[in-house]
Formats: structure tokens, C-alpha cells, sequence
């Protein structure tokens, strides 16, 4: 470990950190040879006392749906006993002891935390992975899901990759790249050199410690000497397999057989190399001799994965074409089907439908298993190996819309555009219609995507009459979601009578009771019809546009149920942004604000960044009531990043909201104004902007323009006259009070006071300060008190601290001079803290609590043991009167 103190130093403080119960992760990147399984290694021998689980990933083994999980959780597998059911249902199924199909891959990433939370048990864990490159996607993305939630676990975690940007789904994690040994600690290595070798080795290593002593192992006496000529420049791993390659040559054939079979081999069992070598052990002595292996009782590994290259590229390619048959010929047991599909895909040299069918019913198998990436891989694979056309595209479209479904938009879009031909099935059409607008929407324009699902629809309408509901549906989706009021328009109009088509049609052509007539069978039936759960979000949406919010916020809450309950993980942050948009509306700020954040969560952990685009600007809402100028700052910006170089007006309007809100309880009201009509300007139709049309009002009249005021304060009272809401004509009459003469103004405060009864604390707040500060400049000060005593103690209550600050300065200006502490108790707890706290005080034991947020149970514990002081609170039982005061 020459040259690496300070990276020893940062392990030995992972694992004193762990003893004291805390979790840590790190990701060690380099290249080949530059030391990354050494700091592993070093980990594990400083591991006193604490379990070590450790996995190699093998190249051979990266399409095998969850081979490195099953290799990480061999020893442990009794642990699988003490899960939840549901997740212990799903280890069992993905490692093959089941034929359960598991319907949401998250469970499985919230077993491999519960796993890796049970085998430290009362002590410490060091959890070691290296050559993630090589791991399956599948494994990847649980233990990636496991190491981004890992809190108070007393879990040591560390990945090692050659290259950390090419390990799709690590992204974030803590991380330390290796460079090579300075001169000092290279020169100690190969000390034993005559100077001009070393120098000369120094130079050709480039500080890569593997290539300081390959490179001096393979000289010869006369060479460590200093008789050396010149050597061929290259980079130390190419070096590094050059060595090995000649080393591997001087070996008798029947090793060099074996030890291709091994490189080709996904098992690392002794006798499944042994007999498709058709060899004995006796054939492996001279590898082992040479250093090149390390045999453990029934198992064969290579000393360094660049040996295992070498030994397969370095064989002619038909031999490894016969290793790969041979393998697959030995591979006849049931439990070796999937490893037998691969080993006859890596031998088939030209299309083969038997191997195509195996390898569709290896895709089907992992698809089943939520192991979308290695499904894909499958599919595609399959595909490669099918002649007939209808065929071949079915394949390609089934592998990009796996890819699609596991949050690989790109590869998704690259797979689809394999279809070489049109499929003349209206179906598959449709399908692949559907998949590629999927992947536009991932990563490109929803209103593109939503115009290639209604060319679709045009060409199969006649031939598949039953896709056309669900194709035009989707392109609503889109439509709204890009705002583009024309393209909804177009949608609706090829359905008419499709009842969740009908809705927008009427809404935006201004038939409002007409819409509400169409929405009445709807809301009825909670959304549910023959256009799936899409249908059913729309109709959500549908309320909450017509001003429903309760109806909405019972469409969302049990979309979102539905969503957990079915395995649905894909399309959960959706419903969880529609039930945070409806809370929000509704006033109900922490459980918006939970909400959204599980769902961002979700979001990036799918990476369906055009979703995290949406969640964020929500959240950038929330965080501006509040006043946290730096979170609303930095949330609005990522949003827009995203939203607005590819035309996601709503998500654009939403962060320019959230700036502008910010900017008017500030006091910027000048610059809030300019916010909101750029907001405005981005929601596309001006019913999307309706929403904001209050803070618009408010802030033209503060910054001095009303003028700007007249036309938005307008169309708000038809909109509230057209849908009968009274929480929208609570509103109409705050604007009306602000844009009228003094005269009208006090009767219109009146009924929105009125009106606001029932509706959002926060709505009725900020009405309650604007006509307390009405009366106050009228020099009716004792009654503006009693408005701006119950603003504030409601602002204060939600943590709304510039509009509690506002109504507190108001409130001293009439004379009043007490104020209650800015948000109660609950503001002294982070937002994790809350969210722990509102579930367990709905009853939830820990380990409920930890399925919903995708914590361990031991991470749920201590965040309540930091939350019953804060609250002053000594058990669960008293939590529900906490937050219901």
C-alpha cells in the first residue's frame, strides 16, 4: 500500500464511524491496476469484529439479471427470514427460489437495505464490491438504491470501478479517484532495479502500481540489470495484458483451454469449467504455479480481471466460439437456463430462433422480476438473432420499451430505432408509437411526443379501434404537460365521446358546464375506465383544473395507493405530484412538501428526470411560502434546466411561480410580477395559469401597476362564476377588493373572509393580511388586529415566516405587539424528521414507515429519538395531539 496513506486514512474513518452507528459509502474509481481492489482488501483486513460480505463483478455475468446479489447474499441468505414479507418475496423470486413475479423493482432495492441493515445486526457491516462495471444492472441499481438511503446502520459500504462515470446508477455517491504512485512511492516498489530499469519501468507504469510489478516480474536477470532495449509506449493496463498474455502462451494447451474456458465461463464452478474443458484439475497446476488463478475449494478466479481478458482475447476466435458451446452443453440444469441462453448467444454466429426463444424467455423471466436493464439486453439479443422480420421488430420494440421502463431513455430510443420497417401489425405499430413517445418524454419535448402519438393514432384508428383510447390519452398526458392548448385540443377532437377525452375539449373552448357535465360520470367513478391508469390521473388533473380539489385530492390519494399496493414504482411519482399539486392547492403544506419529496426521490431513483422536472418546481413552491430563498433558488433553477429547453411549459410555469412567490412575501413585489406573467406566458393555455392569477393580482397592485391587475383579476371571477367553487370566488373577491375603488373593496374582503371558511388556511391567511393592512391604511386599526392577529398565528403555525414577518410588522404598526415563534414545534424537525413523524403519528409501527420512505428500520428509529425532544414528547402515543395542534 505504498504511496496511499491518505486513502487508508479515509477507510479506517468509515469503519470508526460505523462502530458508533453511523453508515458511509464511497465509490473508488481508476484505471485497471492503479490499486482500487488493494484499498478493498486493505478494508477487510482493518475490519476487526465487523461482518464482510464481499462480491467480485464479472464481465461475464453483467446481462445475468441479479448474479451479483445472489453472490452478495449467499451467506446471509436466513436473514431473508426476518424481512417484511413483501420484500423477502422479492429476494426470493429474483434469486430463482420462487416463480413470484416482483411487480415494483424498488422493493427490491428496499430489501438489499433491509438485508444489508439486518446482517450488521447490533454491530458493524463492511459490505465490499468491486469491478461494479462488470456487475449486472440489475444488482447495480439495488445496491445503488440500498447505499443512497444508508443513515445510522453501522454500514461500510464501498464500490470500486475502473471508471466512475461509465457505472450507470451511481451517479452522486460519495467518491475517490485513484491517480497513480509519485515518484517516491512508484520508485519503492521496484527498488530492487538497477536505476536506468527503474526509471525506465517509472516511466513506462506511469505510477500504476499493478504495471510496476508486472512489468519488473516479466523482466528477464540480464534485463533487471540494465541491459534493456526500448520498449513500446503504451498505456500501463494494454502493458500490464501484454504480460499476462505472454505468460499465459508459455503454458501447456490443455491450460491455455481451461483457462479460456474459465474467461468464457459465468459460473466460477470448478467442475462446470472442468468438464466443458473436458479436463482435470491436474491441467490447472501450471496457472496456478504462475500466479495467474487462485482455486478455493469449488471455485476458479482469476487473480485480475485483466488476466481473464487476456486469456479470452488473446484466444483465436473460434476458440472461444467452441468454449462458449461447450459451456452451454454442461449448462443443462434447470437452475443454469439463463447462463445456458447467453452461452449459445455468445456461440450463435448468425440469426437462430431456438437461441432467439431461449433468450426471450430469459427477458420475460427478469421482466418479471423488475430486472427492466438485463430484460432489455435480452430482448435485444433475441432480436439480433431473428430473421423474420414482424419478429425481429416485436423483439426490438419489447427491448426498448424495457429499457424505457428502467429509466434508459437513450438506449431506449437507440433500441427503437432498430425497427427497420414499419411493423403491418396495427399493434405492434401502436406499441412502438407508444414507447418512442415515451422516451421523447423522458428526455425530450412532450409536445413532440404527444404529435407522434396522435400520428399514430390517425394510422391505426381504423384497424385497431381498441388502442386508440389509451394512444390518445397518453398524448393528453403529453399536451398538458407541455401546455400546448392547441395540441390538446387536436386529442380531444379525435375521440369526442371518449369521456375522458370530452373533459378538456369543453374546459378549454370555455364550456365550462359542459366539462363539469362530462367530469360528473368521472368523478363518480374515481377516474376508472377502459383507458387505464392514465385515464384515471386525468381525471384527477380534470378536478383539479375546475377547481374539485377535494374529488382531486380522493382521485390522487388513490392513484397514489394504487400505485403502492400494484408495484407500480414507474408511475408512482406522477400521482404523487398530482396529490402534491392538490395539497398544496388545499393549503395542506407539510403533507404536499412530504409528498413531493418522496416523489422526486422516486423520480431520480427511475431516472425519469422529465417527472424530477415537475416534483422539483413544486417543491421550489413550497420552499418559497416558507422563505428559503436558496432552496427555492436552486430547485426553480434545476427545474427550469430541464423544463425549458424542451418545451415542458408547466413545469417552467411552475418554478417561475415559485420564484415569483418568493419574490412577493419578500417584498420584491415589482420583480414577482414580472415572475408571474412569465409563468403565466409558460403554462401555454391561459386555464393552466389560472392557478397563479391571485399572486399576479396581488403583486401588479403592491409593485404599482394596477393596470396589470385588471385583465387577470377578470378572467379569474369568470372562471370562478363558470365552475361555482368557493374557494375560487374566495379568491375572484380578494381581487376584486385589490383592483376596486375603497368603496367596493370592503364588501368584496367580506366575502372572501366568508368564503374562505372551509378552504386553504394559507388562502385565508393572506386574505386576512390584505384586509387587515386595507384596515389599518383606513385607520381601523382595532379591527385590523383581529385579521392580522389570525394571519400571523396561521402564517407561523405553517412556517410561512415572510408572510408571518409581513403580518407581524403590520400587526405592530396598529399596536399590537405579541407574536407567537415562527412555526411551532414541527419547524424544528428536518423534513425527514416530519415525514417519520406525520406516518408514525398516523399509527405506522418502523418498519411500515421504512417501506414508505425506502429507509431501514433502524434509520426510522433514530429519527424519532432525535424528534421526541424536539417536541417535547416521550412516546408515539402523543404525536397525533402534537400535529393536530
Amino acid at each position: 500500500m505504498q504511496g496511499r496513506a491518505a486513502e487508508r486514512d479515509r477507510i479506517d474513518r468509515m469503519l470508526a464511524d460505523a462502530r458508533d452507528g453511523a453508515s458511509s459509502v464511497l465509490l473508488i474509481h481508476g484505471d485497471a491496476g492503479i490499486g482500487k481492489t488493494a484499498l478493498l482488501d486493505y478494508a477487510a483486513a482493518r475490519a476487526s469484529g465487523t461482518r464482510v460480505l464481499r462480491i467480485d463483478g464479472l464481465e461475464s455475468e453483467t446481462e445475468l439479471a441479479f448474479a451479483g446479489l445472489h453472490q452478495l447474499f449467499l451467506p446471509s441468505m436466513d436473514l431473508v427470514d426476518q424481512l417484511p414479507g413483501p420484500q423477502a418475496r422479492a429476494l426470493r423470486a429474483v434469486f430463482g427460489l420462487t416463480d413470484d413475479t416482483v411487480r415494483d423493482r424498488f422493493v427490491i432495492g428496499l430489501a438489499v437495505l433491509s438485508m444489508l441493515s439486518e446482517a450488521a445486526g447490533e454491530g458493524t457491516l463492511l459490505c465490499l464490491v468491486d469491478d461494479v462495471q462488470w456487475l449486472d444492472r440489475a444488482s447495480v441499481d439495488a445496491l445503488a438504491f440500498a447505499a443512497r438511503r444508508l443513515q445510522v446502520e453501522g454500514v461500510v459500504l464501498i464500490f470500486a470501478a475502473r471508471d466512475a462515470a461509465g457505472v450507470a446508477g451511481l451517479g452522486g455517491l460519495p467518491a475517490l479517484r485513484l491517480a497513480g504512485l509519485d515518484p517516491e512511492a512508484a520508485a519503492a516498489l521496484v527498488a530492487d532495479l538497477s536505476p536506468y530499469v527503474r526509471q525506465r519501468i517509472m516511466d513506462e507504469a506511469q505510477g500504476n502500481p499493478l504495471a510496476l510489478r508486472e512489468l519488473s516480474a516479466a523482466l528477464t536477470a540480464t534485463q533487471r540489470a540494465g541491459q534493456l532495449s526500448p520498449l513500446t509506449l503504451s498505456a500501463p493496463s494494454n502493458r500490464v495484458q501484454d504480460a499476462f498474455l505472454d505468460q499465459i502462451r508459455r503454458l501447456p494447451e490443455a491450460t491455455r483451454t481451461l483457462l479460456l474456458t474459465a474467461a468464457a465461463d459465468d459460473t466460477g464452478t470448478l467442475d462446470v469449467i472442468l468438464r466443458a474443458a473436458e479436463a482435470t484439475v491436474g491441467d490447472l497446476a501450471p496457472a496456478e504455479r504462475a500466479g495467474l488463478i487462485v482455486l478455493t475449494g469449488d471455485a476458479l478466479r482469476f487473480r485480475h480481471p485483466l488476466i481473464r481478458y487476456a486469456a479470452y482475447q488473446g484466444s483465436p476466435f473460434a476458440d472461444r466460439i467452441a468454449a462458449h458451446r461447450a459451456l452451454a452443453a454442461v449448462l443443462v440444469a434447470p437452475e443454469h437456463a439463463h447462463r445456458r441462453a447467453w452461452q449459445l448467444a455468445a456461440a450463435a454466429t448468425g440469426p437462430d430462433e431456438r437461441v432467439a426463444d431461449e433468450l426471450e424467455r430469459v427477458a420475460i423471466w427478469a421482466g418479471g422480476r423488475q430486472a427492466l436493464a438485463s430484460a432489455s439486453a435480452a430482448y435485444e439479443r433475441a432480436a439480433q438473432l431473428t430473421a423474420e422480420p414482424e419478429g425481429r421488430a416485436r423483439r426490438f420494440i419489447a427491448a426498448a420499451q424495457a429499457a424505457a421502463d428502467a429509466g434508459q431513455d437513450e438506449r431506449g430510443g437507440r433500441l427503437a430505432a432498430m425497427v427497420e420497417v414499419a411493423p403491418q401489425d396495427a399493434g405492434l405499430a401502436a406499441d412502438l408509437a407508444r414507447v418512442r413517445a415515451v422516451v421523447e418524454l423522458g428526455y425530450g419535448s412532450p409536445d413532440v411526443a404527444g404529435r407522434m402519438l396522435l400520428d399514430c393514432a390517425d394510422q391505426i384508428a381504423a384497424r385497431r379501434p381498441d388502442k386508440l383510447p389509451a394512444l390518445l390519452v397518453d398524448a393528453l398526458h403529453a399536451a398538458f404537460s407541455s401546455g400546448n392548448a392547441e395540441l390538446i385540443e387536436a386529442v380531444a377532437d379525435r375521440a369526442p365521446t371518449e369521456p375522458v377525452l370530452a373533459v378538456p375539449a369543453r374546459l378549454l373552448t370555455g364550456d365550462v358546464p359542459g366539462a363539469l357535465r362530462a367530469l360528473r360520470p368521472l368523478v363518480t367513478a374515481r377516474g376508472r375506465t377502459d383507458t387505464g391508469f392514465m385515464g384515471r390521473l386525468m381525471t384527477g388533473i380534470y378536478c383539479h383544473l375546475s377547481a374539485d380539489d377535494e374529488a382531486a385530492y380522493e382521485i390522487a390519494a388513490e392513484a397514489v395507493e394504487h400505485c403502492r399496493d400494484n408495484g407500480m414504482g414507474g408511475w408512482l411519482p406522477t400521482a404523487l405530484h398530482l396529490l402534491a399539486r392538490v395539497e398544496l392547492t388545499l393549503g395542506r403544506l407539510d403533507a404536499a412538501s412530504g409528498h413531493a419529496a418522496e416523489g422526486l426521490r422516486l423520480a431520480e431513483g427511475y431516472d425519469l428526470s422529465h417527472r424530477a422536472a415537475h416534483l422539483r418546481a413544486v417543491l421550489a413552491i413550497l420552499a418559497a411560502v416558507r422563505g428559503e430563498e436558496e432552496q427555492t433558488g436552486r430547485l426553480a433553477r434545476d427545474a427550469m434546466a430541464y423544463a425549458q429547453p424542451r418545451g415542458v411549459g408547466r413545469a417552467t410555469a411552475d418554478a417561475l411561480w415559485a420564484l415569483g412567490l418568493l419574490d412577493l412575501g419578500l417584498g420584491r413585489a415589482d420583480v414577482a410580477l414580472q415572475r408571474f406573467e412569465a409563468a403565466r406566458a409558460a403554462s401555454g393555455h391561459r386555464l393552466f395559469g389560472v392557478f397563479l392569477l391571485p399572486d399576479l393580482v396581488e403583486a401588479a397592485v403592491r409593485a404599482g401597476r394596477p393596470e396589470r391587475a385588471v385583465e387577470p383579476a377578470r378572467l379569474l371571477g369568470d372562471w370562478a362564476e363558470a365552475t361555482g367553487r368557493p374557494a375560487l370566488a374566495a379568491l375572484a373577491h380578494r381581487c376584486r377588493a385589490l383592483t376596486r375603488p375603497d368603496a367596493e373593496a370592503e364588501q368584496h374582503f367580506a366575502a372572501a373572509v366568508r368564503l374562505h371558511r372551509d378552504g386553504s388556511a394559507i388562502d385565508r391567511a393572506r386574505t386576512g393580511l390584505l384586509h387587515g393592512e386595507w384596515l389599518r391604511r383606513a385607520r381601523r386599526k382595532l379591527e385590523a388586529r383581529s385579521h392580522l392577529r389570525d394571519a400571523l398565528d396561521t402564517f407561523a403555525a405553517l412556517g410561512a415566516e415572510p408572510w408571518a414577518r409581513r403580518a407581524g410588522a403590520e400587526l405592530r404598526a396598529s399596536g399590537e405587539v405579541a407574536e407567537p415563534s415562527l412555526g411551532g414545534p414541527l419547524s424544528r424537525l428536518s423534513p425527514q424528521e416530519r415525514e417519520v413523524v406525520r406516518l408514525a403519528a398516523a399509527g405506522a409501527t418502523n418498519r411500515e414507515i421504512a417501506t414508505q420512505l425506502f429507509l431501514s428500520p433502524r434509520t426510522v428509529g433514530h429519527h424519532l429519538y432525535r424528534a421526541f425532544p424536539k417536541l417535547g414528547v416521550t412516546s408515539r402515543t402523543d404525536l397525533a395531539s402534537v400535529l393536530s395542534s
